[in-house]
């Protein structure tokens, strides 16, 4: 049957109706749902995760965050400021977010990298509208982490739910799951039988006193290059020797997670394109145990970026097939990384087995004494060698300045003492002797107010892995020494150069942009110390609410944060503390704090709650 020219007109209303509706139905959902996303931090799953263009905890847009940027944190207003919503929860799979230091997102944004050159395990941060806007979730049935010094031998497995290395290493002591948790034999790749029979037996090939590798003070920060759970810096520590361990995200996924979880100071890197970033002179000691690292590359580059971070005389530990092995390809190895580094004025000290130990010289004399055009060439006179972030490697030998030539060394005192001992390096700064030594003052009776302000809510296990995100000369830590914790000591990577310092009185640390996320897995600290990093930040723009996600994200559910800063920034934190989960534990002015320097600063003590998840259950021991 033929259909008229009104049964065409209602066909038309029919389905303009059905398009009005379907757009009304669009609108309330997109409304009620946006709305309701926000309303709860405890949501869970992907409908909770929203990207947003301006930050991770930033406004719905871009005017948005300048705004509230330009209003000082939002408190111009005094008490009627902005109180934030609730953040919604990350994705369950983004639980061991590394922001960036993300493989998915290198692979989203087609980077052109050299994978040959592990660019791709170098840092690449993602821009701001590919930034989260949640709190990180931990896994299903997190626990609390077992305390040090337990911890160093096991761990809880739902913590990081990651047993593969268990059964790629199980003829080498890695690491065994035994029922609810994960054990640490102390074995690894070149020491099966454990790393504290395999760092005597290195401490005896150099004549060190009693077997042991601190050699009376001497040796005290050492450099583990291809760490996997970090074992050897693990033991290193009943020997008075603090380790930098370091590893990429690599195919044995997890390795720093694991040795952070055991409270063993690690850090997530690279020997890749960009130079370390310690400065030069850092390490009494580095160690390689099979890390699976092609030494020759690059005329030699790799091997140049260690020298230039080992101290002079410092001490190179190999431990691989090449210093040992007799196949063809393995002597050929070793012939050519044994003539580089005798261009490079290192000395073999000790060779047994399958270690062989280089030496670096005291002083520029063998420099000056090779041969025209000798390869690898000395770096140029105005390259300076503490410069770190985002510099690429050269494939050259940092010689020593004048001074450090003529004494012939260091310079530095055994460990202990050199802790509060003036280092030579302060004349760098123009710093003096009294200024270092009020400064060690001041910080250690700041330490002592925190304490105070924490006694109610720790005992002596409660803290293991601690931060100090704007470490200056390190006297923060070094107030810790008689406490059972370590310090990452971070230094900002436009202020003054100072981590050399740190370096040199026995501490270690990094250098870091806080407008950038920070290179660990999430949960991996107790406490962090922000002094005016809040402050710093806001004079270079960049959103303190970014800064208070990165802060939760790498900060231990029951965890600390203390927060020294202007007045307006602790009232602007505590706008967020609702919204974040934390709960202020105590606080101080410059009234109630005699070391106050600053009419203008006070001090926020506050804690992570343990919040669940319906993905999650959290336990105690």
């Amino acid at each position: 049957m033929m259909r008229g020219r009104s049964d065409g007109a209602q066909k038309k209303r029919l389905w303009t109706s059905i398009g009005i509706g379907a757009v009304l139905v669009v609108f309330l959902y997109v409304y009620f749902g946006s709305k309701s996303s926000g309303e709860s931090a405890l949501e869970y799953g992907s409908r909770s995760l929203r990207k947003l263009g301006s930050s991770y905890l930033g406004g719905d847009d871009n005017s948005d965050l300048s705004s509230r940027q330009d209003e000082k944190f939002g408190l111009e207003d005094g008490n009627n400021g902005i109180v934030p919503k609730s953040f919604p929860v990350c994705d369950d799979r983004h639980s061991e977010l590394i922001p960036c230091l993300d493989r998915h997102l290198i692979y989203q944004m087609r980077l052109k990298l050299d994978l040959s050159l592990m660019e791709h395990y170098e840092r690449h941060c993602p821009l701001q509208e590919r930034r989260f806007n949640c709190l990180i979730p931990p896994p299903p049935g997190y626990k609390v982490p077992i305390k040090w010094p337990r911890s160093r031998d096991e761990v809880w497995k739902l913590n990081i739910p990651h047993t593969h290395l268990a059964n790629e290493k199980s003829d080498q002591n890695w690491m065994i799951v035994k029922g609810e948790k994960i054990i640490f034999p102390g074995g690894g790749t070149h020491f099966h039988y454990g790393a504290d029979k395999y760092i005597a037996s290195i401490a005896n090939m150099l004549n060190f006193s009693n077997n042991n590798l601190n050699n009376e003070g001497k040796i005290r920060t050492v450099f583990d290059v291809g760490c996997g759970v970090a074992s050897f810096g693990g033991y290193l520590l009943s020997s008075d020797i603090i380790a930098m361990s370091l590893a990429p995200n690599d195919v044995h996924q997890n390795q720093i997670q694991f040795a952070l979880e055991r409270g063993i100071p690690a850090y997530l890197g690279v020997l890749g394109t960009k130079r370390l970033p310690y400065p030069s002179r850092s390490f009494e000691f580095s160690h390689c145990s099979r890390c699976r690292i092609d030494w020759l590359q690059r005329d030699g580059i790799l091997l140049l970026e260690l020298d230039r971070i080992l101290r002079p005389g410092g001490y190179f530990a190999y431990s691989s097939p090449e210093a040992y092995a007799q196949d063809e390809e393995d002597l050929r190895i070793w012939r050519e990384m044994s003539a580089l580094v005798e261009r490079m004025c290192w000395r073999i000290a000790a060779k047994r087995n399958q270690t062989v130990i280089w030496q670096k010289p005291l002083n520029n004399d063998c420099y000056m004494e090779r041969p025209p055009r000798t390869q690898p060439p000395l770096c140029r006179s105005d390259d300076d060698p503490d410069a770190v972030w985002g510099v690429n490697m050269e494939a050259c030998i940092t010689p020593y300045s004048e001074h450090d030539h003529k004494v012939a060394g260091s310079g530095l005192a055994p460990w202990p003492a050199r802790l509060n001992s003036p280092p030579p390096r302060l004349a760098d700064f123009g710093y003096s002797n009294e200024m270092f030594e009020k400064d060690t003052e001041t910080w250690r009776e700041r330490v002592d107010h925190y304490w105070s302000l924490l006694r109610p809510k720790i005992s002596s296990d409660t803290l293991r892995n601690i931060m100090d995100m704007k470490a200056n000369l390190g006297s923060f830590a070094a107030a810790l020494k008689d406490k059972n914790v370590w310090v990452m000591n971070v230094v900002p990577k436009d202020g003054p150069n100072t981590l050399k310092i740190v370096y040199d009185r026995g501490l270690i640390g990094t250098t870091h942009d806080w407008c950038e996320a920070f290179s660990t897995y999430p949960r991996t600290y107790d406490l962090l110390h922000a002094w005016t990093v809040f402050s710093n930040i806001e004079k270079k723009g960049c959103s303190a609410e970014d800064l208070l996600l990165e802060i939760d994200r790498i900060l231990r559910p029951t965890g600390f944060v203390i927060i020294r800063d202007k007045q307006h920034v602790i009232e602007f934190v505590k706008k967020q503390l609702s919204a974040l989960h934390w709960d202020a534990v105590g606080s101080s002015d410059s009234t109630s704090d005699p070391e106050q320097d600053d009419d203008d600063e006070a001090v926020l003590v506050v804690q992570k709650k343990l919040w669940l998840t319906s993905g999650s259950i959290i336990d105690t021991e």
